[in-house]
């Protein structure tokens, strides 16, 4: 079982990951990993010492080029599984960024972004990021 959670709070050390729901001009903002064939929310883990919000800004830049951004925390989430071999709780940190300008896409994972008018229909982690897009849309209601 696999099951996403959402918080306000929680100790700092715990978070590991930041995921990063964007928009650029009214459109959503995908990566496509040059490995896959699926899209995913910029995001990644947090390096030992880093801050989280400096691993959003970091990881944000480094799967899309993105320059000019106002990037707002939204809140804790966590990815909690219960299967045979473990039960175990991830936590990460859910942004929203609006997007004002693109530089060049970092040679490194991404092969490309896209722009998209409506959420993608093939996910890298379906199970997962399309929960954490609709927690930024409620959350922010018409500011997503």
């Amino acid at each position: 079982m696999l099951e996403v959670r959402f918080y306000d709070t929680v100790d700092d050390q715990l978070l590991k990951f930041a995921v990063i729901v964007s928009r650029y001009k009214g459109k959503w903002v995908f990566c496509k990993h040059k490995k896959r064939d699926t899209y995913e929310c910029p995001g990644g883990h947090r390096e030992n010492g880093e801050q989280i919000i400096d691993a959003a800004k970091r990881e944000l830049w480094e799967e899309t080029g993105a320059e000019i951004f106002d990037l707002q925390p939204v809140c804790v989430y966590s990815v909690y599984e219960d299967n045979e071999q473990a039960v175990k709780e991830t936590f990460g940190m859910l942004y929203f960024a609006r997007i004002s300008s693109f530089g060049v896409l970092p040679p490194l994972e991404i092969e490309r972004i896209e722009l998209l008018e409506q959420l993608p229909e093939r996910w890298t982690y379906p199970l997962i990021q399309p929960k954490l897009v609709r927690k930024v849309q409620k959350t922010l209601g018409g500011k997503a």
